[in-house]
């Protein structure tokens, strides 16, 4: 959304190019709402100019660049609770990062600024607010991160991707957008996944056998992996195909354990190049619970098995599971009981038809579409203002 200023001197449009500054990360949870937001509003105003600020040494000060956007690190850092006299440290940080901040805002003078959780999110946030910028926060969550708690007065709009958050925030000021997921993520076929997956990886999956799709992220999940191990022989044995994703972490283990074992129907990778032909292929979803995945599911519609992390802040994966659970539309095992319960449950309820279907339809409800686009409007509308 560029602006049109008429000027009266030779009564010929001018425009005024809209400046957006966005910072959070961390974690891939909180980059990449924050690129798919960027992506919308250069979508909708290729014109617009777009700052990042980050926290130096963390994961957004490579992926940003990588998605064409220009970040600055801040040299800003999370509070240690269990060393607290580590934190004399942490608060020079903390008041270095803001004055670095209000350097950057005063250079780049930005029309909105938009929070998605994280250290650097918050210091550039308060900070904005501050000088007179308003500010649009992003909540991933089914319970609400620290920073965006800390700044819910300094808010203008929150956009989030759960019912119930006003226990967290201003009621008036919450919008329910969802979550940005990846990409082309519905480009998927059954049939274009079998013949991926079989010429990438050598094994023999046919349409007529139900698949399991396990995912741990891009550097796995220890319970889960570990849980797989434990009953590689119930998986051989059954009558199922599975793509195994085990994140990089615990490949080298997950191979090792799964070569003494001869068979064809289970893919075993430390990562899925292809997520769109993995969705479309799998008949059933073991997966942690963050939000990025879970609006993915909800998103694609798939039959899942939450397995929520318990090395999380605040336990917010078991907050974002229990939402879909309470709706019936996805069956959760705790991270405590998965080596037990997670194979078994989902060797049942791979084969249990109306259940699957219940569940399809369940957390295919859930959905929320264009969540990127809907927050990018939100934001372009404050500009405006």
């Amino acid at each position: 959304m560029t602006c049109q200023i008429l000027n009266l001197t030779n009564n010929h449009p001018t425009y005024t190019i809209m400046r957006y500054l966005i910072s959070g990360g961390g974690t891939g949870g909180h980059i990449f709402p924050a690129v798919s937001i960027a992506n919308a509003l250069r979508e909708s105003d290729p014109n617009c100019e777009i700052l990042f600020i980050g926290a130096l040494g963390r994961m957004e000060m490579e992926r940003v660049p990588q998605a064409g956007y220009k970040i600055i690190g801040l040299p800003i850092k999370g509070f240690d609770r269990s060393h607290p006299w580590s934190n004399v440290r942490v608060l020079i940080d903390l008041l270095r990062s803001m004055c670095q901040a209000r350097q950057i805002i005063r250079e780049f003078r930005p029309d909105v600024g938009v929070g998605v959780g994280g250290y650097a999110s918050g210091a550039a946030m308060k900070v904005a607010a501050k000088m007179g910028v308003p500010i649009v926060l992003q909540e991933q969550n089914g319970f609400a991160g620290v920073t965006n708690k800390l700044l819910k007065d300094d808010a203008k709009k929150i956009c989030v991707a759960y019912e119930g958050m006003e226990r967290f925030f201003p009621k008036d000021k919450i919008i329910l957008t969802g979550n940005p997921v990846r990409q082309n993520l519905t480009s998927g076929t059954k049939e274009k996944a079998i013949k991926y997956f079989n010429e990438e990886f050598g094994v023999n999956f046919t349409a007529d056998k139900k698949t399991l799709l396990i995912i741990g992220g891009s550097l796995g999940a220890r319970t889960v992996n570990e849980s797989i191990i434990a009953h590689l022989k119930e998986l051989v044995e059954s009558d199922i195909q599975v793509v195994w994703q085990t994140g990089k972490n615990y490949f080298a283990d997950c191979k090792k354990a799964l070569e003494v074992l001869p068979q064809n129907k289970i893919i075993c990778t430390d990562f899925v190049s292809q997520m769109p032909l993995a969705y479309a292929l799998a008949d059933l979803v073991i997966s942690r619970a963050g939000a990025s995945s879970i609006s993915e599911l909800c998103l694609l519609g798939k039959p899942s098995i939450l397995v929520p992390s318990p090395n999380v802040a605040e336990d917010h994966q078991t907050h974002n599971a229990m939402a879909l659970v309470k709706k019936d539309a996805a069956v959760l095992v705790k991270d405590m009981d998965a080596k037990e319960q997670m194979v078994a449950t989902a060797l049942s309820l791979i084969q249990d038809e109306a259940r699957l279907d219940l569940l399809h339809a369940n957390i295919l409800k859930l959905a929320l579409p264009d969540s990127a686009k809907r927050i990018a409007k939100e934001v372009m509308q404050l500009a405006t203002k």
